[in-house]
């Protein structure tokens, strides 16, 4: 749980690697778009392979940074929407400070 100091506090790691997992979710996008379309032209089987691992690697990666970040102790609501609690206590009840 956190305090509004900690919270505070813990900000600007947990933007940092907000951002890292939003460029890592943008490349996995990117990557997406360019497999659709390589389905639609003429790309040889190998070209296909080499992108599928591509999107593969990046779609771990993007994981592996919402993991990091929810590490930080926040929890990711949404990252398209940049929605993150920070979960905290107020008179022993759990609340988040959002």
């Amino acid at each position: 749980y956190f305090t509004t100091n900690e919270a505070n506090q813990a900000l600007p790691d947990v933007i940092k690697k907000f951002e890292s997992s939003m460029a890592k979710k943008n490349e996995v996008s990117k990557l997406e778009q360019e497999l659709q379309m390589s389905l639609a032209t003429v790309n040889t089987f190998e070209e296909y392979v080499s992108l599928k691992q591509k999107l593969n690697s990046a779609i771990t990666k993007f994981y592996e940074s919402v993991e990091t970040l929810e590490n930080t102790g926040v929890v990711v609501k949404s990252i398209e929407q940049g929605l993150l609690d920070f979960p905290s206590k107020r008179f022993d009840e759990e609340v988040c400070l959002c």
